[in-house]
């Protein structure tokens, strides 16, 4: 939803004071960029997956077991794991695929796991013909 020109009127003016207050302040805001920070963190999780990768790869050339468990290997294994799954939030925080859903008025809406179905879901398809009727017949049956 765009800003009214009143709103956008006073946006401005609070940028300009705060700029003309602190300028080191305003330059850092207006440089940092979530996105950014997030595609750096994935390049740090890429960069700790290739060290696990490593790590694991040592631990077959030089095995360091305690009790019958190669204890590098693992070790490498462990890193590689977490570096992957803070690699894939990082990178759909990057991407923007994370952003709440907003309803109509605002308020976010929960995940569609989440929200609470009212009977049956029917949904028609534009297209017509054959695979409609078919559609409608197939959901018949459930009616009897």
């Amino acid at each position: 939803m765009p800003l009214s020109e009143n709103e956008q009127r006073l946006l401005d003016e609070i940028e300009k004071q705060l700029e003309a207050e602190d300028p080191k302040l305003a330059s850092a805001v207006r440089s940092t960029d979530l996105r950014t920070v997030a595609r750096r963190r994935t390049r740090y999780a890429a960069i700790l997956f290739i060290v696990g990768l490593i790590i694991l790869v040592g631990g077959f050339v030089r095995p360091v077991s305690l009790a019958g468990i190669p204890i590098v290997g693992v070790v490498g294994f462990l890193l590689m794991f977490a570096a992957a799954i803070y690699g894939f939030g990082q990178y759909k925080r990057a991407s923007g695929a994370d952003l709440r859903v907003v309803d109509s008025f605002g308020s976010p809406r929960p995940p569609r796991a989440q929200r609470a179905r009212s009977g049956p879901r029917r949904t028609t398809r534009r297209d017509g013909g054959l695979v409609n009727r078919l559609e409608q017949r197939f959901l018949e049956r459930f009616d009897r």
